[in-house]
C-alpha cells in the first residue's frame, strides 16, 4: 500500500487558452494534514476538483486512495469527505433531514459520532439549512462529511467568511473527529493553517513551488539583517538569498536554506565588513508573501 493517499504526476489543465495547471506533481502522505496554499488563481480549487473528478479534460496522472481519479466509484467516494466554499446544499431541508438523506449512502455512518458532532457544533435538527448562518451551514456540511469516518477529507477554502470563533469550532471539530483521516485543505487563512497542518505545498501559477513538512519549512526559512558600513549590494550573492534589500547601514534578505554555520560564512564572504547579523524565524504567512513576491518578480 502506498504511503501517499493522493498522487498527481505532470497534471495539466486548460480552460480555453488559459493554462491553469502546468505539470503539477503533488503527493499527500497518509495520515497528514496537508495545506495547499497559493494566491487567487493559482490553481488550488481546480486541483481539488480534479481530485474529486468534478472536472475532466485534464492531462497527466491522478491517483486518489490508490485509484485513478477517472475511475472513482461509489465505494471510493464513501471513503472521502468533501467540503467546499459555496457548495450547493438543499436549502429546503432541515439539518435533521439533511443528515438522514446522506446516511444510506455511507455503510460506515456512525450514529454516535453524528450525535457528538451535532452537540459539538450546536446544530439545530429542526431548522432549515436556508435559515442557518454561513458558519452553521459549513458546520452542517462538515458534520455530514465526518459522520462516516472517511479515510480522506478534502476541504476547499472552508474558513472563507467565517468569524474567528466559528473557525475555531470548525477546526476543533475537524481535528477531534478526523484523527484517523488524511486531510487535504486549501485556504487563504494561513495563520489558522499553520496551527495544525503537518505538511504544506505552495502552488503558484499552476506549478508547485515547494512541498514539504511544515517543521522542515519553518526550519529552513529565516529573515536576516546584516549591519554593514555601506548598504551597496554586490552583483553576486548566494542563490538561496531572496528579496535582498539595502538601506542606510542595513541589508535585509530572506534565507531559504538556513544553516547557521553556512549562512554566517556566506554573510562574511559577501559582506567582509559586517558588524552584526540578526536572524528571525518566519511564520507561514511571511514565507508565503516572500515567495509569492519572488515568483511574481521572476514572471
Amino acid at each position: 500500500m502506498s504511503s501517499d493517499v493522493i498522487i498527481t504526476e505532470r497534471l495539466g489543465m486548460r480552460f480555453g487558452k488559459h493554462l491553469v495547471l502546468d505539470g503539477l506533481d503533488l503527493r499527500v502522505p497518509r495520515g497528514s494534514v496537508y495545506a495547499l496554499i497559493g494566491s487567487n488563481g493559482a490553481g488550488k480549487t481546480t486541483t481539488l476538483q480534479i481530485l474529486m473528478h468534478l472536472l475532466r479534460g485534464y492531462s497527466g496522472e491522478v491517483s486518489v486512495l490508490g485509484v485513478d481519479a477517472r475511475r472513482l466509484n461509489a465505494g471510493e467516494y464513501a471513503r472521502i469527505g468533501y467540503v467546499a466554499e459555496g457548495q450547493e446544499m438543499p436549502d429546503w431541508m432541515t439539518v435533521g433531514e439533511f443528515l438522514a438523506f446522506w446516511r444510506p449512502f455511507y455503510p460506515n455512518w456512525d450514529a454516535a459520532r453524528e450525535r457528538e458532532l451535532l452537540e459539538l457544533f450546536r446544530l439545530p435538527l429542526d431548522r432549515k439549512l436556508k435559515h442557518l448562518s454561513r458558519g452553521m451551514r459549513m458546520k452542517a456540511a462538515l458534520a455530514s462529511s465526518l459522520a462516516y469516518r472517511p479515510e480522506l477529507i478534502v476541504l476547499d477554502e472552508p474558513f472563507s467568511g467565517l468569524d474567528p470563533l466559528v473557525r475555531d469550532e470548525f477546526i476543533e471539530g475537524l481535528l477531534a473527529h478526523a484523527e484517523e483521516s488524511t486531510i487535504l485543505i486549501s485556504s487563504h487563512d494561513l495563520t489558522e493553517i499553520e496551527s495544525f497542518a503537518s505538511h504544506v505545498g505552495f502552488l503558484e501559477e499552476g506549478r508547485m513551488q515547494f512541498s514539504e513538512e511544515m517543521a522542515v519549512l519553518a526550519e529552513r526559512f529565516r529573515e536576516v539583517e546584516v549591519v554593514v558600513e555601506s548598504p551597496s549590494l554586490p552583483s553576486q550573492m548566494p542563490e538561496s538569498w531572496v528579496r535582498v534589500e539595502g538601506a542606510s547601514s542595513m541589508v535585509r534578505f530572506v534565507e531559504t536554506r538556513w544553516d547557521a554555520e553556512r549562512t554566517q560564512r556566506e554573510v562574511a564572504s559577501v559582506f567582509p565588513g559586517a558588524r552584526g547579523v540578526a536572524t528571525r524565524a518566519m511564520g507561514l504567512r511571511a514565507i508565503f508573501v516572500a515567495m509569492a513576491k519572488v515568483s511574481r518578480k521572476a514572471a
